[in-house]
C-alpha cells in the first residue's frame, strides 16, 4: 500500500486496476443482471397462464414437479413458474391471471432440484394459493 505525500497517483491507478477484482463485482456494480431479468427488477409480476407442464427433477431425486408456462403482462416475456403445494395444480388452469415472484435460489438461480425454474406462483385470480389449498377461500372466475 502506497503512503506518503506524493502517493496519490499510485492510489488512483490501483483503485482503477482492482475495481472489479472480486468475483461478481462487475455484474453487480454495472447492474448487468437487470438487462436479462424478465421482471425488470420488480419483486413480483402479473402473468397469464399459457399451459401447465411437469418438469423432471435433477439427480439424486426423482419425480415430476408441477409448473406452468406463463406470459408476463408487462412485457410479454414467457417464463416457467413453479406451482407450490400438494395438488395445487388443480387450482391453476389455462388463461388464469396469476401473480409470480422469484423463488430465491442462490445467485438469482433456480431453487432446489428444479432445473431452469426461477419463479413461483403465489396468487391465482387475486386469491392467494395458500388460502385455496387450506380451503379458506374459493377461486374467483375471471
Amino acid at each position: 500500500m502506497a503512503r506518503g505525500l506524493f502517493a496519490g497517483r499510485k492510489l488512483k491507478e490501483d483503485r482503477k486496476r482492482f475495481r472489479f477484482s472480486k468475483k461478481g463485482e462487475r455484474s453487480r456494480k454495472l447492474k448487468i443482471y437487470k438487462e436479462y431479468d424478465p421482471l425488470e427488477g420488480a419483486p413480483q409480476a402479473r402473468a397469464i397462464v399459457l399451459k401447465k407442464v411437469t418438469k423432471e427433477v435433477k439427480q439424486p431425486h426423482s419425480g415430476q414437479r408441477k409448473c406452468a408456462v406463463v406470459q408476463l403482462i408487462k412485457n410479454s416475456k414467457t417464463v416457467t413458474a413453479y406451482i407450490p403445494g400438494n395438488l395445487a395444480q388443480k387450482y391453476v388452469s389455462e388463461h388464469d391471471e396469476v401473480l409470480i415472484e422469484r423463488i430465491g435460489g442462490p445467485k438469482r438461480g433456480s431453487m432446489g432440484d428444479i432445473p431452469g425454474v426461477k419463479f413461483r406462483i403465489i396468487k391465482v385470480n387475486g386469491v392467494a394459493l395458500s388460502q385455496l389449498l387450506a380451503g379458506k377461500k374459493e377461486k374467483r372466475g375471471k
